[in-house]
């Protein structure tokens, strides 16, 4: 089943998509909102993006080669930070590049979209309490990641959670494609299956800290090959089984 944010007409909403129809939902998903019957015809213009988290949460170093390539240990237990849900975009968005950084990089990665509240959940468990899975570009000020210390000014700009185009909800996660196009040219790729700590022990984990509610959003890591944004780049955030997400890049006004 494939969930997606559409704004028609000055509307917006959830939607079943079906090909190039759309179904409504009555409300949120996550709030056990009824599917209508009414068929609409729907474009990739429409699709706006397709979460509304109370938090994100994100894992960092979670590729071997990805903490190798930044020069960092690999991480015995899941390394976890924040994302502000105001740093969200969606499909066709635009990156938007901070003044007070010089290195803006891409980190293209498996989102994944909780379906119901669960605290400390088994990892044996924890898949059942997952709605879908979705596209993330983790964008990161990577000057500024080092010099805070740590990584929330860097993690959290406005726009620097570029996330769609929609959410898949049968979707087997423990062997994905992860791509990241710049420009047309491959900057990484990698499968989840590289992953050090996989979905289930991920919720599991975050779930031992925090209550995880309907709609959060978990941003599972990112393969070995990321690299500077520049104003007008055309960025394509791939996972296999999902779809694209096709972001641009502007400079800060």
């Amino acid at each position: 089943m494939r969930v997606a944010v559409l704004e028609k007409n000055g509307g917006k909403g959830w939607f079943l998509l079906e090909g190039d129809r759309a179904r409504r939902f009555d409300g949120s998903p996550f709030e056990g909102a009824r599917l209508g019957s009414i068929e609409i015809a729907w474009s990739p213009a429409d699709l706006r993006a397709p979460v509304k988290p109370s938090k994100i949460v994100c894992v960092g170093r979670n590729y071997a080669a990805h903490a190798k390539e930044l020069g960092n240990e690999v991480p015995k237990e899941p390394l976890l930070f924040f994302k502000p849900p105001s740093s969200i975009i969606g499909p066709g968005g635009a990156v938007v590049l901070p003044r007070e950084s010089e290195r803006v990089e891409h980190e293209a990665e498996l989102g994944v979209v909780i379906g119901r509240r669960v605290r400390k959940v088994a990892r044996e468990q924890a898949l059942a309490a997952v709605y879908g899975y979705t596209c993330v570009c983790d964008v990161t000020a990577r000057d500024l990641q080092k010099k805070d210390g740590q990584w929330t000014r860097a993690k959290g700009f406005d726009t620097f959670c570029p996330t769609g185009p929609w959410i898949e909800t049968e979707l087997d996660p423990s062997d994905l494609e992860v791509k990241c196009t710049v420009d047309g040219a491959v900057r990484q790729l990698g499968r989840t299956s590289q992953m050090m700590f996989d979905v289930a022990s991920l919720v599991s984990y975050v779930s031992a800290a925090m209550t995880l509610e309907p709609g959060d959003l978990i941003v599972t890591g990112t393969p070995e090959g990321v690299g500077p944004l520049a104003p007008g780049n055309r960025v394509v955030v791939a996972v296999e089984g999902i779809g694209e997400l096709g972001i641009g890049v502007v400079g800060s006004t």
